[in-house]
C-alpha cells in the first residue's frame, strides 16, 4: 500500500468514525429508549408496581417527544449552549425518574456518558457524568433508586465507585475533545487572520502595482519628451542657427557680390532640407541621416568637415585604434554628442581650431572634442545650462547615460574646452 493510499485510508477512517458518532447521537436515543421500554414491559410483572407502570406509561411519551424535538432542532443548536444544557438536564431527569420505575430504563440513561462533553460546559460536565453514574449505580446495585437497607446502600456505593471511575475516563475524553475543539477554533481563527492579512497584502500590492504602472507611464512620457526636446535642439535649433547665419551673410553682401550671396543661399536651403529630414527622423526615433549611408567614422568625418566649412574654422578629425562597426544607437549617440559639442564651439568658443578624436579602446569608445577657444567657468553657468532642463552639456550627459556612458567637460576661462564622452563599445549586430 502506497503512502497516498494509507493517507486516504486514514482520512476515510476518521470521516467514517465522525459520521458514525453523528448517526449515533441522532438516532441512538430512540433505539435506547425503545430497548429500555421493551425490557421494562417484559419485566413489569416482576419488579414494577401498578403506580410504577402508570408513571412509566406517562413518562415514556414525554421522553419520546423530547427526543423528537431534539432530533429536529439539535443539529442547529450551538454545542454547550443553554438549549443544549436544557436538553441534557431534561433527558437526565426523565431517565432518573424512569429508572426509579424500572432499573432497565438505565439503558436510556447511559446516553449521559457519551454526550455530556458535547452538551455541557466544562465545569458542568463532571456533574452531569456523576449524575449519570448515580443512575447507573442505582439500577445495577439491585435495590433500585433510592437504595433500601444497609446492604442496598453498600452495593450502591460499590457500583457507584465503579461508575465514578468510568466518569473519570469519560471526563478525560471530554477534556481532550474540548482541547481539540479549542485548537481547531484557534487554527480557524489564525487561518482567518492570515487570510485577512493576505487579502490586505494583495490589495496593497494591487494598489502599488497600479501606482507603479502610472509612474512607469509618466516616466515613459517624460523620457519621450526629453528625447524629442533633445532631438529638436540638436537638429532644428542647430539647423535654424546655421540658416540664420547664412542669411545674415547674404544680407550683408547681396549688393556687392551676388555670386557669393547665391552660394550662401544654397547653403541655407541645404541646411533647411537637412534639418527637416532630421526632424522627421527624430519624431520616428530613426537614426540620424548621416548614418544612413556611412558608418560612425564616415559620418563623423563628414560632420566635422561640413561644420569647419560653414564656420571657417580649421577642424581635424582623427581615429585611433582599430575601427569597428558599432551598434546604431551607440553611433547615433556619439554623433549627436559631437554635433552638440561642435555647435557649442561655434556659438560660444570663438575658436580658431577644433580637434575631434574617436578612439576604439577594446570594449570602450571615447569621443574627444577640443577647441582653443575662450573657455568658460562651469560653475558660472546658469541653472538651465548646468542641467536643470537645458539641452547643451546636460543633453550630452543625458544621451550618454542612456547607454551607460559618461560625459566630462574640462575647461576654464581663456584655456579652451575639452569634451570627453566615453560609452561601451557595442558592436553592430548585437
Amino acid at each position: 500500500m502506497s503512502t497516498g493510499d494509507m493517507t486516504e485510508t486514514g482520512t476515510t477512517g476518521v470521516t467514517t468514525a465522525a459520521q458514525w458518532w453523528e448517526r449515533f447521537f441522532r438516532y441512538g436515543p430512540y433505539g435506547l429508549l425503545g430497548l429500555a421500554t421493551a425490557a421494562s414491559v417484559v419485566s413489569a410483572e416482576l419488579i414494577m408496581s401498578r403506580s410504577d407502570v402508570y408513571a412509566a406509561a406517562a413518562l415514556v411519551p414525554v421522553a419520546l417527544v423530547l427526543e423528537l424535538w431534539w432530533g429536529r432542532h439539535g443539529p442547529t443548536v450551538v454545542p454547550r449552549s443553554r438549549v443544549a444544557q436544557f436538553y441534557f438536564v431534561a433527558r437526565t431527569t426523565l431517565a432518573f425518574a424512569l429508572t426509579c420505575c424500572n432499573p432497565f430504563f438505565s439503558i436510556f440513561a447511559v446516553l449521559g456518558y457519551f454526550d455530556a462533553a458535547r452538551l455541557l460546559p466544562r465545569r458542568a460536565m463532571r456533574a452531569g457524568l456523576l449524575v449519570t453514574a448515580v443512575i447507573m449505580a442505582g439500577s445495577q446495585s439491585g435495590s433500585g433508586l433510592p437504595p433500601t437497607g444497609l446492604m442496598g446502600w453498600i452495593a450502591f456505593g460499590i457500583v457507584f465507585a465503579l461508575h465514578a471511575a468510568i466518569t473519570l475516563v469519560f471526563a478525560q475524553i471530554g477534556d481532550r475533545e474540548a482541547e481539540q475543539t479549542r485548537a481547531q477554533v484557534d487554527t480557524i481563527a489564525e487561518l482567518e487572520s492570515a487570510n485577512a492579512r493576505l487579502e490586505q497584502a494583495l490589495a496593497e500590492n494591487a494598489g502599488l502595482h497600479a501606482q507603479l504602472l502610472l509612474q512607469a507611464r509618466e516616466a515613459g512620457v517624460a523620457d519621450e519628451r526629453r528625447r524629442l526636446a533633445a532631438e529638436i535642439h540638436d537638429t532644428l535649433a542647430q539647423g535654424l542657427t546655421g540658416i540664420i547665419a547664412q542669411l545674415q551673410v547674404v544680407t550683408s553682401i547681396a549688393g556687392t557680390d551676388p555670386a557669393l550671396a547665391r552660394q550662401h543661399l544654397d547653403r541655407a536651403a541645404a541646411l533647411a532640407r537637412h534639418s527637416l529630414g532630421e526632424a522627421r527622423r527624430s519624431v520616428h526615433d530613426l537614426v540620424p541621416a548621416a548614418l544612413e549611408h556611412d558608418d560612425l567614422v564616415g559620418a563623423l568625418k563628414k560632420t566635422v568637415t561640413g561644420w569647419g566649412d560653414r564656420h571657417g574654422v580649421r577642424a581635424e578629425f582623427t581615429v585611433t585604434g582599430t575601427a569597428e562597426p558599432v551598434h546604431d544607437e551607440i553611433a547615433a549617440t556619439l554623433l549627436r554628442i559631437a554635433e552638440e559639442a561642435l555647435a557649442n564651439a561655434g556659438r560660444h568658443a570663438e575658436a580658431s581650431r577644433v580637434g575631434i578624436t574617436l578612439s576604439f579602446m577594446g570594449d570602450e569608445l571615447a569621443l574627444d572634442v577640443r577647441d582653443d577657444g575662450r573657455g568658460f567657468d562651469p560653475a558660472a553657468l546658469p541653472p538651465r545650462r548646468r542641467g536643470a532642463g537645458g539641452f547643451g552639456l546636460s543633453g550630452m550627459r543625458a544621451r550618454a547615460e542612456r547607454i551607460a556612458g559618461t560625459v566630462e567637460v574640462e575647461t576654464e576661462p581663456g584655456c579652451g574646452t575639452a569634451v570627453c564622452a566615453r560609452v561601451p563599445l557595442v558592436r553592430h549586430g548585437r
